[in-house]
């Protein structure tokens, strides 16, 4: 086992936390006011008796970048999480479908999925999980014949989870699962201070474009979604979300 230096983490972030930065900055400049009326749910909002257009578009994007933000942030600590165990215990990107990690530790071979946080699938997408740990499991035992013991792990970046044990496979959280791959209990506080790195002037650049991105939407919701007196016309709305016509 090699231990991560403090140098490494920040140098690891520093070279790719602005992936992170630049792919949320160019889908707010790339992003379509019918993309985020056809993806959220009208009904909701009208229950919610949103009158003015500003408020409402407001709300749908905020919405729509809180999804997104956890999607393409997750991809990095995945990224991560990954680096520190291949630095730590020489784990490896996987070649099994579904299985994005797997290293040898403490006379057992580990096959990860790894994500975000603990409330990450339903019931469905969890038993797609358990079957790619299965498939993983048969086809390295066909093909290196181990004969040491295979654990899966299903591996979230944050949250907590106080009965890791599921059965077929761990469920480590939080500090359980960095310390589980880098062997150091405080690896999931150390990583906090450099993710910090230039966030600043990268924020202050997403805030300028969110302004513009804001009064533009309004200004095309209004022409578009809204009667000759300024009120809201829901039908119109729920018609590009939901008709089963298509669109001209």
């Amino acid at each position: 086992m090699t231990t991560v230096s403090h140098l490494e983490i920040v140098r690891y972030v520093e070279e790719n936390i602005p992936q992170f930065h630049a792919s949320r900055l160019n889908g707010l400049k790339n992003l379509k006011l019918k993309t985020i009326l056809k993806r959220k749910n009208p009904y909701l909002f009208k229950a919610k008796n949103i009158i003015t257009a500003s408020e409402l578009v407001k709300t749908l994007l905020d919405a729509h970048l809180s999804s997104s933000d956890e999607g393409m942030f997750g991809t990095f600590l995945e990224g991560f999480a990954i680096f520190i165990c291949e630095r730590a215990f020489g784990g490896r990107k996987s070649a099994s479908e579904g299985i994005d990690l797997e290293f040898e530790k403490e006379q057992a071979k580990y096959i990860v999925s790894v994500k975000s946080g603990p409330n990450w699938g339903n019931s469905s997408q969890i038993k797609r999980m358990i079957d790619n740990f299965n498939r993983a499991k048969r086809t390295l035992r066909t093909n290196t014949f181990l004969s040491t013991n295979i654990i899966a792990v299903n591996g979230c970046c944050y949250g907590k989870d106080d009965q890791p044990d599921k059965g077929d496979y761990l469920k480590l959280c939080g500090q359980r699962f960095w310390e589980f791959i880098s062997d150091s209990e405080t690896l999931y506080t150390d990583i906090i201070e450099p993710l910090g790195f230039k966030a600043k002037e990268n924020n202050e650049q997403f805030e300028q474009e969110y302004g513009k991105v804001i009064n533009k939407f309004t200004l095309e919701f209004i022409q578009k979604f809204c009667d000759l007196e300024g009120r809201i016309v829901w039908q119109k709305i729920v018609e590009l979300n939901s008709s089963k016509k298509l669109e001209n």
